[in-house]
């Protein structure tokens, strides 16, 4: 059992950029809550703060709390302060709070947590009673892709020992195994649903940019100073000889899990 999460570090300036379809799932959710605008919020894994504060925009009267293990991120994000909105650098791992929230949000970033039995256990302490759980995060079969490319490129000869002791660094399940997790956590209200979220990127361009924030990193971060570019260069030429389609644009397979639980 993985206890800990290991911390990436992200450019949250470059992951502004690249995260166009994120953003967009994270409107998606947002108009799904029915806030009232006194709601005390929590965002786990906030990233640039963007959605956290749209959010905060939505409960004038209301609170938010953002938080993200990435000092990168949290800088960004510390641009965007209000009254109502805070961000704390915190691993999702540790967080302890009691019955303090309305509403737990997480959009595009719990596959990176590998412990969902107690994340979902700590989640549940921190609603208040009829409190909202809605989460979006990545499924099995997402990013198949980049995945398979990943997976030749660090077992090669040429990078092979540099990732002897790697750990795959997210957890995407299936909706029936996520069924039995949230079911033994504490709630009883609950929906999940596998949603397919395939896309084109318009370009190369625009793929190799979601590469690099923050597809890459968990796996650059493994590879010595004097060879992180040539590492680089290699997953991105995979990348395009794989996904380029004859208008030139790059498709991915990105499959999602939507979670949504009431605290009764």
């Amino acid at each position: 059992m993985v206890i800990n999460m290991k911390t990436f570090e992200f450019d949250g300036e470059k992951y502004k950029k690249a995260s166009k379809h994120q953003k967009e799932w994270g409107n998606n959710l947002i108009d799904e809550l029915s806030l009232t605008g006194d709601e005390e919020i929590l965002d786990l894994g906030c990233g640039d703060g963007g959605l956290t504060e749209q959010l905060a925009q939505s409960v004038p009267r209301g609170r938010v709390l953002g938080i993200d293990a990435s000092a990168g991120m949290i800088a960004a994000a510390q641009n965007r302060l209000k009254s109502n909105l805070v961000f704390m650098q915190m691993d999702i791992n540790t967080i302890d709070f009691q019955n303090r929230f309305d509403v737990i949000f997480s959009n595009a970033a719990l596959h990176w947590v590998k412990n969902h039995e107690r994340l979902l256990s700590n989640a549940f302490r921190a609603l208040k009673e009829n409190g909202l759980l809605l989460w979006d995060f990545a499924g099995d079969g997402n990013c198949s892709n980049f995945f398979e490319v990943m997976r030749e490129t660090i077992h090669s000869k040429k990078y092979k020992p540099y990732f002897r002791n790697f750990e795959w660094p997210w957890y995407m399940p299936t909706k029936n195994i996520y069924e039995k997790i949230i079911a033994a956590s504490g709630f009883t209200t609950y929906s999940i649903t596998e949603i397919n979220r395939d896309r084109f990127f318009a370009s190369a361009d625009e793929m190799i940019k979601w590469i690099d924030q923050p597809s890459i990193v968990p796996f650059i971060s493994n590879i010595p100073e004097e060879m992180k570019m040539e590492f680089r260069d290699d997953v991105i030429q995979s990348m395009i000889k794989k996904t380029l389609q004859p208008d030139a644009a790059c498709f991915e397979t990105f499959r999602r899990i939507h979670v949504k639980a009431s605290k009764n």
